[in-house]
């Protein structure tokens, strides 16, 4: 895993750890599994981490209302944090 370096890297990792929480329900998201979700995490990561153009309108959909990020925390009981974690998405991305 890369080193925190970013208030985004940092967000990023987070919902990445709250996607991989043993139990999560898939159905309502994108994402088929878990595996499919994280895979998609861990290319954002990267792109982040290597200091990459952001696939911005990507991350906002993840993070949107309805997005498959939200959807997955309603179905799974962590939707509270989810709610703060998105906020933070919108602090960093100059959205708040």
């Amino acid at each position: 895993m890369p080193q925190v370096a970013s208030p985004l890297l940092s967000v990023l990792l987070e919902a990445r750890e709250l996607l991989a929480r043993p139990g999560n329900e898939f159905a309502w998201s994108k994402w088929k599994s878990m595996e499919e979700a994280l895979g998609e995490m861990d290319r954002h990561i990267a792109i982040v981490d290597q200091g990459q153009p952001l696939e911005k309108f990507r991350l906002n959909l993840l993070f949107a209302p309805t997005g498959s990020i939200q959807e997955v925390s309603m179905s799974s009981g962590w939707s509270r944090q989810f709610m703060d974690l998105a906020t933070r998405f919108d602090d960093v991305m100059g959205r708040g």
